[in-house]
């Protein structure tokens, strides 16, 4: 079956562009000039002409979450609360209006403190969620989803009260008289969490396509989601209930199963048995395995980031917590290697920078010398020495440039000024040879790669702060960002022979966005969307 793309500036590279495109069974058969691709196209040729607009290779989120931007679908949309009035006021309404997505609990992701516009700026607490209600349990997780709060039927369930110990690898506050004040991190989330139903299979397939849709109409083609071990289904389960969409013919992203597991044995398991199971191999090119997934720390907003020096403006926070021990990691680690997988790490703080390191080195085969492209996600505080001693050991560096609009307003205030300066530092990190994957770590933020794309080009917040951008010195130009988020995000899944560049035998996975991004105003880039995006030389998503 053969397609055309005609009349586009299709972007293929530094400085590089042609006019058109001959794709051919899924992938880019020749491109040139409109009048090449049209003297080879074979009769009955579908045309799709690209209007002059920009076409961009196929964007590539190389960490983010497709099962809880399902579940976010089916929840209180909490994100962008302005204050705990706020808050209360859209989780009353959603019960009101969604009796039976809540008659056993309410959970939600995305209330962020720092963003709190209007009364206290604090995390919420029990007696606030206790003003949703009282007779079913609630959770409400903060955007980052290393903390959350829950209401006292939720703590009670959980069967926590006033002698409770303390949870491995998670906090939980406590009030005057030893009760849980209704604020959990990490591990200790789960703990209340897991008192209320989840989406059961049927339904996670539902949203799960929805929450596809929504990425492809926002321009992605692929995704590298961590949803094994991530969601109350086994991971046989969850794994069915995506490759599903495949057998359907309605999945319409590439997928890239990121894994985690807490115990060495199950991950064996799933290694010699799941991962190798013939019914998840009809798609080789759509639906394929990759990382472990580990969790060395938490989040700046929770001040659960393991860091080397504490919080500055809050002495009493700790160092922050470490949820999984250097000894699992060791152990996962070692089971990885001996099957030859790669792993990926959730990483913010030096600390914990320092700590994924020393047990990325333990398996590596040589110094310097990386060849399961072991990866760092996040990758944000750091001095340059850390920095250098990343970019030494040849580690991948997943990052989200959209954290930046969060993150800078705390970092600022929280860390010291090396700290700051080498934060989210992408020109840095270039120069020294590591090589840069975007992604949005969505529903943390939106899986929309355009405001991602901005926040690399300006360093600033979507209202343009601070003026000139946060270290404008770590700026990408465009081209570079995009490549990041192509070619870049290709390379951190082992496929950059088929998938990151349009040229002849890549696949057709592309995206036509409604402006030129690579040379509007940067402002414009925030607000940019696609007209049309194509997987495989199947139309996605059409405006």
């Amino acid at each position: 079956m053969y397609s055309a793309l005609l009349n586009g500036k299709i972007y293929q590279g530094q400085g590089r562009f042609c006019e058109a495109l001959l794709i051919r069974d899924g992938l880019v058969a020749a491109c040139g000039s409109n009048e090449e691709i049209r003297l080879a196209m074979p009769a009955g040729t579908r045309v799709i002409d690209a209007g002059g607009h920009l076409v961009l290779p196929g964007l590539n989120d190389s960490h983010m979450h497709i099962s809880h931007v399902a579940h976010n679908l089916a929840q209180a949309p909490i994100i962008g609360v302005r204050s705990i009035e706020d808050l209360i006021a859209r989780c009353r309404k959603f019960r009101e209006e969604n009796p039976e997505l809540t008659a056993g609990g309410m959970l939600a992701n995305g209330w962020n403190q720092d963003l709190f516009t209007e009364g206290e700026k604090r995390m919420p607490n029990r007696h606030d969620l206790d003003r949703i209600a009282t007779d079913i349990p609630i959770v409400l997780s903060r955007i980052c989803g290393h903390s959350a709060a829950a209401n006292t039927k939720a703590i009670e369930m959980a069967g926590l009260g006033r002698d409770s110990g303390e949870i491995e690898g998670g906090t939980y506050g406590r009030e005057a008289d030893g009760f849980p004040d209704g604020f959990f991190t990490e591990n200790a989330i789960d703990v209340v969490r897991n008192v209320i139903p989840r989406l059961n299979k049927e339904q996670y397939g539902i949203y799960i396509l929805k929450a596809m849709k929504y990425a492809a109409s926002r321009g992605l083609t692929s995704i590298q989601s961590n949803d094994v071990g991530s969601v109350p289904l086994s991971p046989a389960d969850i794994l069915d209930t995506i490759y599903a969409l495949y057998q359907s013919g309605d999945a319409p992203l590439r997928y890239h199963a990121q894994t985690c597991f807490d115990d060495p044995a199950e991950f064996r398991r799933f290694i010699l048995e799941d991962r190798q199971a013939p019914r998840y191999m009809g798609f080789p090119d759509r639906f394929t395995f990759g990382p472990l997934k580990m969790f060395r720390d938490g989040s700046i907003g929770s001040r659960t980031a393991l860091m080397r020096d504490g919080y500055l403006d809050d002495p009493t926070a700790g160092k922050g917590v470490g949820v999984m021990s250097k000894e699992l990691m060791d152990g996962l680690l070692a089971v990885a290697a001996e099957y030859g997988i790669q792993a990926a790490t959730h990483t913010i703080g030096d600390q914990a920078l320092v700590d994924v390191l020393d047990c990325y080195e333990k398996v590596m085969p040589a110094p310097g010398q990386n060849p399961l492209r072991h990866s760092i996600v996040h990758f944000q505080c750091m001095d340059l020495p850390l920095l250098k001693r990343t970019a030494a050991m040849s580690v991948i560096a997943q990052v989200q440039p959209i954290f930046l609009a969060a993150d800078i307003g705390a970092v600022a205030t929280r860390f010291t000024p090396e700290l700051n300066r080498y934060f989210l530092a992408f020109k840095t990190d270039l120069a020294n040879g590591i090589p840069l994957s975007f992604g949005t770590d969505s529903p943390v933020e939106d899986c929309n790669p355009f405001p991602c794309l901005y926040s690399a080009v300006t360093r600033q917040t979507p209202d343009g702060l601070p003026a000139g951008g946060f270290f404008p010195e770590e700026r990408l130009d465009p081209q570079t960002a995009v490549d990041c988020y192509t070619a870049g995000s290709a390379y951190a899944e082992f496929k950059e022979s088929v998938k990151g560049l349009l040229l002849p035998g890549y696949y057709a996975d592309l995206t036509i966005c409604d402006r030129d991004i690579l040379t509007c105003e940067p402002s414009a880039i925030y607000e940019a969307s696609p007209v049309l995006t194509m997987m495989g030389g199947q139309v996605t998503f059409e405006k």
